[in-house]
């Protein structure tokens, strides 16, 4: 078979591997010039991959049978839309690799909290003593786990609605939609558009699988999807079946025998936040259908302190916190990281923009943060919008940001960079921004 592979990103030289390895003609195709992608183009040498980098030329689709696409190249990109007037499959990576793979899989999408809850499954299994692994979306791409991996192994997958909009026979035995808030329109086009890739997790499931939604999120819970799988619910308020809050435990009540079970107690757990607590019952409830007991969530619960970059706790200096949330690039995610402490915050702020609306942050912003720090392209915008409610700066870089945030901050107070935007303006991608971020805090001097 001829198989093109657009993007020369992990998922996209890892799909080129994978074809290849698999007998196939492989040919792989990159917008960028080489000057970014040395290191991949290295290893399609390695193995004897053809390749071209700088644009799609005519050999892009020039006797391909299918096309693997890698998730950031959008429907609306030119080389799209020639392959589909030309009535050529186009597939995700997620679904090729899948496609090898006879292993359990949980699968776990939403707009924010992903990366936190595919990390957590994964931990809780692996400390009840079951092999699991985290992939997809959080940087291990599936097809590098093809002839690898125990086909015992549990493997919990973070996708995107860019890998799911590309899907066709993707079919996880677990799918969890945590939440859905507008994100990603310039791709997807509408929001209708977005929320249908998400819920396109559970499209090939069947009644021996497990879907489990947000009651509490409007778009999830109100969307008209006709899964073929048992159903299950978290909630942050008590229901009759599924993972819940009540006063301040965590709960389950099995949908046989409704007898209400607790977890733990929330404030046991060590990730902050209520929506720590919805990404928890998500988990709890994906991990028990695989036998885990309730003392091993619980444990577990009480040692996972989180993921990289998300809510990631750096240093503390002259008893103030310094807090790396580069992951929050959308306004939704902002919300939960100000929602999530007690302390009085200066919020560094910023970056490239999606559309973005500030007003749902403003009585967050009001009750919890004494001084933003704005930065990026949206740095006048939210400097327009807060000014005349709370103390605000712009600051030329997030080198200066940080100084601006300690010199802002008082004792027992926060500074919390949760940028609110996307990360391309200035850095590479979200990591590139918080290693900066981290690098500019570790450099404060002590006086």
């Amino acid at each position: 078979m001829n198989i093109t592979v657009l993007g020369a990103g992990k998922s996209g030289i890892a799909a080129a591997l994978l074809a290849h390895r698999k007998g196939n003609r492989v040919f792989l195709s990159e917008y960028q010039s080489l000057e970014y992608h040395r290191p991949a183009a290295a290893k399609l040498d390695s193995v004897g991959i053809d390749y071209e980098f700088g644009g799609h030329s005519e050999r892009t689709l020039l006797h391909t049978d299918i096309i693997i696409t890698s998730p950031g190249i959008p429907p609306h990109a030119p080389i799209i839309q020639q392959a589909e007037q030309a009535g050529i499959p186009i597939i995700s990576e997620l679904e090729y690799g899948c496609t090898f793979l006879e292993n359990p899989i949980i699968a776990v999408t939403g707009t924010n909290g992903k990366t936190t809850t595919t990390t957590l499954i994964a931990f809780i299994l692996n400390y009840a003593g079951k092999k699991s692994v985290a992939a997809g979306n959080i940087g291990t791409p599936v097809s590098e786990l093809v002839d690898t991996i125990d086909p015992n192994t549990i493997i919990v997958v973070e996708t995107s609605s860019y890998q799911l909009d590309r899907t066709q026979s993707f079919h996880p035995h677990i799918a969890i939609i945590l939440n859905i808030t507008p994100d990603h329109l310039a791709y997807h086009g509408t929001f209708e558009n977005y929320t249908k890739a998400k819920f396109f997790i559970t499209k090939n499931q069947t009644a021996n699988d497990l879907l489990i939604l947000n009651a509490d999120d409007s778009a999830v819970a109100a969307y008209p999807h006709q899964s073929a799988a048992q159903v299950q619910y978290f909630s942050m308020s008590p229901m009759q079946q599924g993972g819940y809050k009540k006063d301040r435990t965590l709960c389950i009540k099995n949908t046989i025998q409704h007898k209400e079970e607790m977890i733990m107690v929330f404030d046991e757990m060590r990730l902050p936040g209520d929506h720590n607590a919805q990404n928890a019952l998500a988990a709890a409830l994906a991990v028990r259908a695989f036998e885990v007991s309730n003392e091993d969530i619980r444990e577990s619960l009480m040692k996972f302190s989180g993921v990289e970059h998300r809510l990631e706790f750096v240093r503390t200096l002259h008893s103030i916190d310094f807090i790396n949330d580069s992951k929050a690039t959308n306004v939704n995610a902002a919300w939960y990281a100000l929602s999530s402490y007690q302390k009085p915050i200066v919020w560094i702020a910023g970056g490239r923009g999606d559309n973005n609306h500030y007003s749902s942050l403003d009585e967050l912003v009001h009750n919890n943060v004494h001084c933003i720090i704005c930065i990026g392209e949206e740095k006048d915008a939210i400097f327009n919008h807060y000014s005349a409610m709370v103390r605000c700066i712009r600051a030329d870089s997030l080198e200066h940001a940080v100084q601006l945030g300690l010199q802002n901050a008082n004792p027992h107070s926060i500074v919390l960079f949760s940028p609110a935007c996307k990360s391309f303006d200035m850095f590479l991608n979200y990591e590139h921004r918080g290693e900066v971020f981290k690098q500019a805090v570790m450099a404060l001097q002590e006086n």
